[in-house]
């Protein structure tokens, strides 16, 4: 009998040998998975920040592309309806040039001709005077010396100041008018250079926003897979906690009782196999 209470003894012994030390392995278990777990929620945590951080830079600057391509864009239309107006402008004013152009010629043939036709009457009166002259002993009356002038010098002369200011008037306009076409073509060659520019800096801006959407994109992308693997790192923090609290939070005091289970065990088997416990069975 005495030889199965001690084997039963050793048994439990045993049995509470191995619970303590699958107590202190599943106290080293929990210690390691909470501490990799609260470094893989800490990393996730930094990473999930870093990406919060990207997508907002990203959507910044995608908001601040957008802005100066509009403006870009609203820049090209402007100069374009510029360009428009002064080709419009340049078209009236060469219109209005030609027909100055026209009236100032007009002008000049016009009284030319009457110059022409003054010059030949007068040239005639000029001949008979001349012939009249020589046929008579005496001298022309005083007033006769000076008929061509007081009859038609000043006719003559304002005439030919009114074809002299017609052709002053015709080359003003042509300069005026080569002065008008360089101006335009200058405008012209400046505001497609401008629109060539700004249409180019479109395109770039244009690249770089996609390329920003993109990262964006992907970005966001990241973001949730962080943010589901963070969630998965919260439930097994979760898990963890109550699957390890109880043996962490009692762990010392059950290695003790284990410790002290243990020797109780082996003090009665000692007492068991001791020589008092003959002497009581003598006795009895």
């Amino acid at each position: 009998a005495f030889k199965k209470v001690n084997e039963s003894i050793d048994a439990m012994v045993v049995e509470l040998k191995q619970q303590k030390k699958d107590e202190i392995a599943l106290r080293d278990s929990c210690i390691k998975e909470i501490r990799d777990n609260d470094e893989a929620t800490e990393d996730m945590a930094h990473q999930i920040s870093n990406l919060e951080a990207k997508i907002a830079d990203l959507t910044e600057n995608i908001n601040g592309l957008t802005d100066s391509i509009n403006t870009l864009k609203s820049e090209v239309a402007e100069m374009n309806t510029q360009v428009l107006h002064a080709g419009q402008d340049r078209e009236v004013e060469n219109k209005d040039f030609q027909l100055t152009v026209a009236d100032q010629r007009a002008t000049q043939e016009l009284v030319s001709k009457a110059l022409d036709s003054l010059n030949k009457f007068y040239a005639k009166k000029d001949a008979g005077a001349a012939l009249v002259q020589v046929k008579a002993t005496q001298e022309p009356p005083a007033q006769f010396k000076t008929y061509k002038k007081d009859k038609g010098g000043g006719v003559i002369g304002m005439l030919e100041a009114v074809v002299a200011e017609a052709a002053q008037l015709e080359k003003d306009a042509i300069v005026a008018e080569t002065d008008a076409q360089k101006a335009y073509e200058a405008f012209v060659q400046d505001s497609n250079e401008s629109i060539g520019s700004k249409n180019r800096d479109t395109t770039n801006k244009q690249e770089e926003r996609a390329t920003a959407q993109a990262d964006k994109t992907q970005a966001e992308t990241d973001l949730r897979m962080s943010q589901a693997e963070q969630e998965q790192n919260g439930s097994t923090n979760s898990d963890l906690h109550k699957a390890c609290d109880f043996t962490l939070n009692n762990f010392t005091a059950r290695q003790k009782a284990n410790d002290e289970e243990v020797n109780a065990l082996n003090e009665a088997k000692a007492i068991l196999s001791g020589s008092g416990m003959k002497l009581f069975l003598q006795r009895s």
